[in-house]
């Protein structure tokens, strides 16, 4: 699923390669995939030009040359980007192609028909209403422990909450839990300073890593804990180091945490007592 690194990543393809280049045309196979109208969609849209974006968690918006007409695009489960030239055949999954004069296509991929794209007119007004907090890597220290410590629940699912801080998936908070050496059950509303400290901090180095590396997994540290999910090929030259903590040697612990699938390490994350 397209995290805030994925989407990032997405975001800057986009900005280079389909800016300032007028729309001809909006074609779209399924307009269940959409949010607006496809009329609106194609009135709004046909002749205007894309000239920036912004990222908050896992959505994008993309503006354009009219200050009240912005593309909001989720990439759902499985979201992509492809921009090619018109001569070539329409990538798969290609469900929704914005068209420019030129000769060019920026193509959206849907496999999975769970990604949307709209048209919003104010990206604060879109937020608010859907209860989006502050993006993971715009995040002031005060600020995270001030909405982290206002929940009596237990921390992974708070840093899930998409209106404490916005795109921190289920690994990524795995992550940064291990890299803050906080336990998945500790309280929020408990967190000392000091943890409080480590855990902005960790947010803020894992969503850099992951962007950095581009979301490729095997290129991650040896020191980070997402090698256990055996999601990519090992960075370790014992095929069993990775279910092993990095810092300290104890094996992985595999829990469910709030519902979702969590690993920790028992002896570097201890649970309160």
């Amino acid at each position: 699923m397209p995290e805030l690194p994925e989407v990032e990543i997405r975001r800057q393809y986009l900005e280079t390669s389909s800016l300032y280049q007028p729309i001809r045309h909006i074609e779209v196979e399924d307009k269940k995939l959409l949010t607006t109208d496809y009329t609106t969609l194609s009135e709004r849209l046909t002749g205007r030009q894309f000239t920036g974006t912004q990222r908050v968690g896992k959505n994008l918006f993309v503006f354009t040359d009219h200050p009240d007409v912005i593309v909001h695009m989720h990439f759902g489960m499985t979201g992509d980007l492809e921009y090619y030239h018109a001569s070539l055949d329409r990538p798969r999954f290609a469900r929704i192609v914005f068209e420019f004069e030129g000769d060019f296509n920026l193509g959206f991929l849907c496999p999975r028909k769970f990604e949307r794209v709209g048209l919003i007119d104010n990206v604060d007004a879109f937020l608010r209403r859907k209860k989006i907090g502050k993006d993971g890597l715009d995040i002031a220290p005060a600020e995270l422990a001030e909405r982290v410590r206002a929940k009596k629940a237990v921390i992974k699912p708070v840093l899930l909450d998409q209106s404490v801080v916005a795109g921190l998936g289920n690994w990524i908070v795995d992550e940064v839990l291990f890299q803050a050496r906080v336990h998945p059950e500790h309280r929020a509303n408990t967190l000392t300073d000091e943890e409080m400290t480590r855990l902005h901090e960790a947010i803020r180095l894992v969503l850099e890593t992951a962007i950095r590396y581009e979301a490729t997994y095997r290129d991650f540290p040896s020191s980070f804990l997402i090698h256990v999910r055996e999601w990519d090929d090992s960075p370790y030259d014992d095929v069993e180091a990775h279910k092993f903590c990095p810092r300290c040697g104890t094996r992985i612990e595999r829990s469910t945490v709030g519902g979702r699938t969590t690993f920790f390490c028992p002896q570097d994350q201890p649970l309160p007592v």
